[in-house]
Protein backbone atom coordinates (compact mmCIF):
# COMPACT_ATOMS: atom_id res chain seq x y z
CA UNK A 1 0.00 0.00 0.00
CA UNK A 2 1.42 3.41 -0.91
CA UNK A 3 2.07 5.91 1.85
CA UNK A 4 0.48 9.31 1.48
CA UNK A 5 1.38 12.24 3.73
CA UNK A 6 -1.17 14.94 3.00
CA UNK A 7 -0.03 18.51 2.50
CA UNK A 8 -2.54 21.38 2.27
CA UNK A 9 -0.44 22.98 -0.50
CA UNK A 10 -0.73 19.81 -2.61
CA UNK A 11 -4.30 18.73 -1.80
CA UNK A 12 -7.72 19.17 -3.35
CA UNK A 13 -10.94 18.01 -1.73
CA UNK A 14 -13.41 16.27 -4.03
CA UNK A 15 -17.13 16.03 -3.20
CA UNK A 16 -18.77 13.39 -5.38
CA UNK A 17 -22.49 13.45 -6.23
CA UNK A 18 -24.03 14.58 -2.94
CA UNK A 19 -27.44 15.21 -4.44
CA UNK A 20 -30.95 14.99 -2.93
CA UNK A 21 -32.13 12.08 -5.07
CA UNK A 22 -29.16 10.02 -3.88
CA UNK A 23 -29.09 11.06 -0.23
CA UNK A 24 -32.63 9.76 0.41
CA UNK A 25 -31.51 6.12 0.37
CA UNK A 26 -27.91 6.29 1.65
CA UNK A 27 -26.78 4.34 4.74
CA UNK A 28 -26.02 6.72 7.64
CA UNK A 29 -26.42 9.82 5.45
CA UNK A 30 -26.47 12.24 8.41
CA UNK A 31 -23.02 11.06 9.52
CA UNK A 32 -21.69 11.29 5.97
CA UNK A 33 -23.01 14.82 5.41
CA UNK A 34 -21.62 15.93 8.77
CA UNK A 35 -18.15 14.56 8.01
CA UNK A 36 -18.12 16.07 4.51
CA UNK A 37 -19.18 19.47 5.89
CA UNK A 38 -16.44 19.23 8.53
CA UNK A 39 -13.77 18.53 5.92
CA UNK A 40 -15.09 21.24 3.58
CA UNK A 41 -14.87 23.81 6.41
CA UNK A 42 -11.28 22.76 7.13
CA UNK A 43 -10.43 22.89 3.41
CA UNK A 44 -11.88 26.40 3.22
CA UNK A 45 -9.85 27.44 6.29
CA UNK A 46 -6.64 26.27 4.61
CA UNK A 47 -7.65 27.54 1.14
CA UNK A 48 -7.67 24.03 -0.31
CA UNK A 49 -9.66 23.89 -3.56
CA UNK A 50 -12.94 21.97 -3.36
CA UNK A 51 -14.07 20.35 -6.61
CA UNK A 52 -17.64 19.06 -6.65
CA UNK A 53 -19.37 16.72 -9.09
CA UNK A 54 -23.05 16.25 -9.77
CA UNK A 55 -24.31 13.14 -11.55
CA UNK A 56 -26.87 14.13 -14.19
CA UNK A 57 -28.06 17.17 -12.16
CA UNK A 58 -30.97 17.86 -14.52
CA UNK A 59 -32.54 14.62 -13.31
CA UNK A 60 -30.95 14.19 -9.88
CA UNK A 61 -30.69 17.76 -8.61
CA UNK A 62 -27.82 19.92 -7.44
CA UNK A 63 -25.57 19.42 -4.44
CA UNK A 64 -27.56 19.38 -1.18
CA UNK A 65 -28.04 22.90 0.23
CA UNK A 66 -26.07 22.39 3.47
CA UNK A 67 -22.94 21.56 1.44
CA UNK A 68 -23.63 23.96 -1.44
CA UNK A 69 -23.03 26.81 1.02
CA UNK A 70 -19.45 25.58 1.54
CA UNK A 71 -18.41 25.19 -2.12
CA UNK A 72 -17.84 27.31 -5.19
CA UNK A 73 -20.32 27.00 -8.04
CA UNK A 74 -17.45 27.60 -10.47
CA UNK A 75 -15.78 24.41 -9.25
CA UNK A 76 -18.92 22.25 -9.56
CA UNK A 77 -19.07 19.92 -12.55
CA UNK A 78 -21.92 18.04 -14.14
CA UNK A 79 -21.12 14.51 -15.29
CA UNK A 80 -22.76 11.52 -16.90
CA UNK A 81 -19.90 9.03 -16.46
CA UNK A 82 -19.67 7.47 -13.03
CA UNK A 83 -15.98 8.40 -12.67
CA UNK A 84 -15.34 12.13 -12.27
CA UNK A 85 -11.99 11.50 -13.97
CA UNK A 86 -13.86 10.86 -17.23
CA UNK A 87 -15.15 14.47 -17.21
CA UNK A 88 -12.90 16.73 -19.28
CA UNK A 89 -14.10 19.83 -17.40
CA UNK A 90 -13.37 18.24 -14.03
CA UNK A 91 -9.91 17.10 -15.15
CA UNK A 92 -9.04 20.53 -16.59
CA UNK A 93 -10.04 22.17 -13.31
CA UNK A 94 -8.09 19.60 -11.30
CA UNK A 95 -5.01 20.04 -13.49
CA UNK A 96 -5.27 23.83 -13.26
CA UNK A 97 -4.86 23.64 -9.47
CA UNK A 98 -1.39 22.18 -9.95
CA UNK A 99 -2.03 19.88 -7.01
CA UNK A 100 -1.10 16.22 -6.80
CA UNK A 101 -3.24 14.89 -3.94
CA UNK A 102 -6.98 14.23 -4.07
CA UNK A 103 -9.06 13.58 -0.94
CA UNK A 104 -12.36 11.97 -1.93
CA UNK A 105 -15.74 12.13 -0.19
CA UNK A 106 -19.27 11.48 -1.44
CA UNK A 107 -21.64 8.94 -2.93
CA UNK A 108 -21.70 6.03 -3.64
CA UNK A 109 -18.63 4.27 -2.25
CA UNK A 110 -18.82 1.21 -4.51
CA UNK A 111 -19.65 3.11 -7.73
CA UNK A 112 -18.67 6.74 -8.36
CA UNK A 113 -16.22 7.09 -5.46
CA UNK A 114 -14.43 3.84 -6.31
CA UNK A 115 -14.23 4.52 -10.04
CA UNK A 116 -13.04 8.10 -9.49
CA UNK A 117 -10.42 7.00 -6.96
CA UNK A 118 -9.03 4.33 -9.26
CA UNK A 119 -8.98 6.60 -12.32
CA UNK A 120 -7.29 9.48 -10.47
CA UNK A 121 -4.72 7.08 -9.06
CA UNK A 122 -4.01 5.75 -12.56
CA UNK A 123 -3.43 9.38 -13.65
CA UNK A 124 -0.64 9.61 -11.07
CA UNK A 125 -2.37 11.45 -8.23
CA UNK A 126 -2.00 10.44 -4.61
CA UNK A 127 -5.57 9.55 -3.66
CA UNK A 128 -7.12 9.28 -0.20
CA UNK A 129 -10.72 8.20 0.42
CA UNK A 130 -12.41 9.09 3.72
CA UNK A 131 -14.50 6.06 4.78
CA UNK A 132 -16.47 8.17 7.27
CA UNK A 133 -17.38 10.68 4.51
CA UNK A 134 -18.50 8.21 1.84
CA UNK A 135 -21.37 5.74 1.79
CA UNK A 136 -23.73 3.66 -0.31
CA UNK A 137 -27.33 2.49 -0.14
CA UNK A 138 -26.30 -0.37 2.14
CA UNK A 139 -23.54 -1.00 4.65
CA UNK A 140 -22.50 -4.07 2.65
CA UNK A 141 -22.04 -2.06 -0.58
CA UNK A 142 -20.08 0.60 1.33
CA UNK A 143 -17.79 -1.99 2.93
CA UNK A 144 -17.21 -3.82 -0.36
CA UNK A 145 -16.52 -0.49 -2.06
CA UNK A 146 -13.92 0.41 0.58
CA UNK A 147 -12.32 -3.05 0.27
CA UNK A 148 -12.02 -2.60 -3.49
CA UNK A 149 -10.60 0.90 -3.05
CA UNK A 150 -7.98 -0.34 -0.59
CA UNK A 151 -7.19 -3.37 -2.78
CA UNK A 152 -6.52 -0.93 -5.63
CA UNK A 153 -3.78 0.64 -3.49
CA UNK A 154 -5.74 3.72 -2.50
CA UNK A 155 -5.30 4.94 1.05
CA UNK A 156 -8.30 5.24 3.40
CA UNK A 157 -8.14 7.95 6.08
CA UNK A 158 -10.62 9.30 8.62
CA UNK A 159 -11.66 12.93 8.05
CA UNK A 160 -10.00 14.02 11.31
CA UNK A 161 -6.75 12.35 10.24
CA UNK A 162 -6.89 14.32 6.98
CA UNK A 163 -7.70 17.57 8.80
CA UNK A 164 -4.88 17.18 11.32
CA UNK A 165 -2.38 16.30 8.57
CA UNK A 166 -3.41 19.50 6.78
CA UNK A 167 -2.98 21.44 10.05
CA UNK A 168 0.42 19.88 10.76
CA UNK A 169 1.11 21.49 14.13
CA UNK A 170 -0.57 23.08 17.14
CA UNK A 171 1.62 26.10 16.41
CA UNK A 172 -0.20 26.74 13.12
CA UNK A 173 -1.58 30.32 13.04
CA UNK A 174 -5.11 29.00 12.33
CA UNK A 175 -5.04 26.49 15.21
CA UNK A 176 -7.80 28.20 17.26
CA UNK A 177 -10.10 28.48 14.23
CA UNK A 178 -9.33 24.85 13.41
CA UNK A 179 -10.27 23.74 16.93
CA UNK A 180 -13.55 25.61 16.57
CA UNK A 181 -14.35 23.54 13.49
CA UNK A 182 -13.28 20.30 15.21
CA UNK A 183 -15.46 21.09 18.23
CA UNK A 184 -18.34 22.20 16.00
CA UNK A 185 -18.40 25.72 17.39
CA UNK A 186 -16.80 27.59 14.52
Amino acid sequence: MPRVKLDPRLSVLVLIDIQPSLTKTIFEIDRVLSRIAFLAKVANLFEIPILTTEQNPTRMGSTVPELALLISETLTFSKMDFSAAKSDEFCRALNSTGRSQAVLTGLETHICVSQTAQDLSERGLEVVVCPDAVSSRSLEAHKLGMERIRDAGIVPAHTESVAYEWLGSASHPAFKQFLGIVKGVE
